[in-house]
């Protein structure tokens, strides 16, 4: 199989879960040399050590500034570059069913990871790049920031403006030979997605999420359950010269969902209609 990162070097944050361990795998498995950043030391360090020499794990905390330059300082003095810079780093924050009841307590904790996070990787990332012939940033937004809907009003805001800073840093950073795109995931089968709680058994946990499932599926066109390993595909084209002509784009990775409703409404209408006509 072709190497298609061969002799590039990559950061991901958010490394020890689903999607960014996929993505740190695919990625030594063509050829890049990885830094895994995360805050959860004990999985960084166990991926790193099965993923081999090409891998090495950096305790991170994104939304602490002087974290990232250190993380970015690191990946270049360990593997004497950096070419792709993966944001992918975030959390959900506190759920509520609707935004009224929501206290906005974690409020500051989602924007500082999944938007200030991204910030200061993207600019850290650039500094560097900007000076050694260029690069790709990839942030992960997510469906939530393209589609309004109820609560996670936090998450909401702040994954709408990590795609539209996306957007203006891919213009703002085209000068320098960088490419920066987004991605947009829908209901990726992850821990984010699991509605799980700390604590829960096992058995609770498959249980939540046999019941969980359908209601994820009910508006996505395909349905097939997406994981962290599709994601990772499409991080790989994006960070590959397959998209050197690619920059400033918002990919959704969502069976269909952002396309439009899948159910046929007018089936609905006209069979209310015939029932009505014939009562």
């Amino acid at each position: 199989m072709e190497q298609e990162l061969s002799g590039k070097v990559a950061i991901i944050t958010g490394g020890t879960g689903g999607i960014g361990s996929a993505t740190a795998e695919l990625f030594v498995k063509h050829g890049a040399r990885v830094v895994i950043a995360d805050v959860d030391a004990e999985r960084g360090e166990a991926l790193a050590t099965r993923l081999g020499e090409a891998a090495v794990f950096k305790r991170t905390d994104v939304a602490n500034a002087d974290e990232v330059k250190t993380l970015v300082d690191f990946a270049v003095d360990r593997f004497g570059g950096l070419h792709i810079m993966f944001n992918n780093a975030g959390i959900a924050g506190t759920m509520y069913d609707r935004f009224l009841d929501d206290d906005l307590k974690d409020f500051s904790r989602v924007i500082g990871i999944n938007l200030f996070g991204v910030m200061a990787g993207s600019q850290n990332a650039a500094r560097h790049m900007s000076r050694h012939g260029g690069g790709v940033i990839i942030n992960n937004a997510s469906i939530a920031g393209i589609l309004p809907g109820h609560a996670l009003m936090s998450y909401r805001a702040s994954k709408a403006a990590v795609i539209l800073f996306s957007k203006s840093i891919a213009i703002d950073f085209a000068e320098y030979g960088i490419r920066v795109n987004c991605l947009a995931p829908g209901h990726i089968r992850t821990q984010l997605t699991a509605f799980a709680e700390p604590g829960m058994s096992e058995e609770t946990v498959a249980r939540v999420k046999a019941a969980v499932s359908p209601v994820m599926d009910s508006n996505q066109p395909l349905k097939r359950h997406g994981t962290p390993e599709d994601v990772a595909q499409v991080v790989l084209f994006l960070a590959s010269q397959r998209a050197a002509q690619v920059t400033g784009i918002v990919l959704p990775v969502d069976g269909g969902i952002t396309a439009g409703d899948p159910v046929n409404h007018l089936k609905e209408i006209m069979e209310a209609r015939a029932r009505a006509m014939s009562s």
